[in-house]
């Protein structure tokens, strides 16, 4: 079995394939943040549109992100901490690095993401 892109040792399809179809299923923030890694590697715009609060939404930039997800290639996510952002929470924040080769180089996107709930599910914010 291959590991879900995120991390988890559970196949994509028993992992984040589930909550890339119903967000309802990311039962805490830390779920939400590694759906929205497995989404980057997949370059699925439709899901981290949609998994992104309404107010810090980045509709304008949904092509040129999803070009950028495509055009590197994704190693791995770490996560680092957790606070809050449990299933009864209603905010959480997840500190975490994702790292991609480009330009024949490993880089990393070290973040400390804020996610709160917005219609009944996690969503990310923005970095804290």
């Amino acid at each position: 079995m291959n590991k879900c892109h995120c991390g988890r040792e559970r196949s994509y399809d028993n992992c984040c394939a589930i909550i890339h179809k119903s967000i309802l299923k990311a039962v805490t923030a830390e779920d939400l943040m590694r759906s929205r890694y497995s989404a980057f590697v997949l370059a699925d715009g439709n899901y981290l549109m949609k998994s992104h609060h309404s107010s810090t939404r980045p509709l304008k930039e949904k092509k040129s992100i999803v070009a950028w997800a495509k055009s590197v290639n994704w190693i791995r996510l770490e996560v680092l901490s957790a606070i809050e952002g449990l299933e009864n929470d209603i905010k959480g924040t997840v500190e975490f690095k994702a790292f991609y080769f480009e330009n024949n180089k490993v880089e990393c996107i070290h973040e400390n993401s804020s996610f709160i709930k917005e219609n009944g599910h996690w969503v990310y914010l923005g970095e804290v």
